[in-house]
């Protein structure tokens, strides 16, 4: 059997999950009739301390709707680089908001009050309105990275001051609390727009969640409808993320554990030449300059072990509920010994 670091997308339902999914009570999402999705809903904008939320069928789409509820064609979008909203949604920004990228470079995604004033746009005929900031927590590109709520609470206050919406892709936000001790309640405070991923480190088969008020969810409800995302008895799914929700938070910090325990042997390797510091559940190393990144996954996979390439010279290793103690174990040996 292999050991699939690849992503922490690739986790199986649980057969308690399972259990649930099979005995969901369902109606016809579309009509508001599905209990169990609006239990979801209703569910994780108490958590997070927001009036209304959507049940969304990706993270992809959750972001993709929070941008076209938040702009309009001739504005621009302010993000960190890395970001996924502009390096892996397929160039929806443009696509459906038709609204330009402001592209700024925080310190592995992390962004601060200083680095995004000075490119928010003068309202000036020439330049497109800076409308919306979108930050991501954690941040995938910069290896699981999470902010501080005392680092957002500055930009919320330069974002409300402004008259700029501020929307946070959450795609893995509970790696995030768990990391920093914050609250998910206290989020609310900060965002016009929350999107929550179940489907990752939490262990949903399929779904994220949109979070803003009651106004904005109701545009979005008719945006996800347009770009197809009425699911009907969706609280099959939906079933799934109440039981990660109620199942599967505490345990990410088995993830992280496991992630620091991988980076630390990986430090020790000859055939590694630099580590990012690990704070949650992603580990990224760059191989030596005289490998080949291709050469060096395809000695792991050899060896049982599944992991992927970012780079020409980074390798991303993610943990995640499918990969036990034991399995780090195993890949830790894996590590000691590879022959490259």
């Amino acid at each position: 059997m292999k050991i699939d670091f690849r992503s922490d997308t690739v986790t199986k339902p649980t057969p308690g999950m399972l259990d649930a999914m099979m005995s969901a009570k369902v109606g016809d999402d579309v009509f508001g009739e599905d209990p169990t999705v609006n239990a979801l809903e209703e569910m994780l904008a108490k958590m997070f301390n927001m009036e209304a939320a959507l049940f969304c069928p990706s993270g992809t789409m959750s972001n993709q709707i929070a941008i076209k509820c938040f702009t309009q064609p001739m504005d621009e979008v302010i993000c960190d680089q890395t970001a996924h909203v502009y390096r892996y949604e397929g160039g929806g920004i443009a696509y459906n908001s038709m609204a330009s990228v402001r592209l700024l470079n925080g310190e592995r995604g992390i962004l601060t009050p200083e680095i995004i004033e000075p490119e928010i746009n003068a309202d000036n005929i020439h330049y497109p309105n800076s409308s919306l900031v979108v930050l991501e927590n954690t941040v995938n590109k910069g290896g699981g990275k999470c902010y501080q709520l005392s680092q957002i609470e500055p930009i919320a206050k330069l974002c409300a001051a402004k008259g700029i919406k501020l929307h946070l892709d959450g795609a893995r936000i509970f790696n995030a609390l768990v990391a920093t001790g914050d609250k998910a309640f206290d989020y609310g405070k900060q965002f016009d727009g929350i999107s929550v991923c179940l489907s990752k480190g939490l262990g949903a088969p399929v779904g994220s969640v949109f979070l803003s008020n009651k106004a904005t969810i109701k545009k979005a409800t008719k945006i996800r409808k347009v770009l197809g995302g009425g699911m009907r008895q969706a609280g099959f799914l939906a079933s799934a993320g109440i039981y990660a929700l109620d199942n599967h938070v505490d345990r990410l910090a088995d993830d992280h554990k496991n992630a620091k325990a991988l980076a630390n042997e990986l430090e020790k390797a000859d055939f590694v030449s630099y580590v990012m510091p690990v704070e949650t559940n992603i580990v990224l190393f760059d191989v030596k300059p005289d490998l080949d990144v291709d050469q060096v996954v395809n000695a792991f996979e050899e060896k049982g072990v599944l992991c992927n390439s970012t780079s020409n010279k980074t390798i991303r290793f993610v943990t995640h509920l499918d990969v036990n103690e034991e399995m780090i174990d195993q890949t830790i040996q894996v590590i000691k010994n590879l022959k490259l």
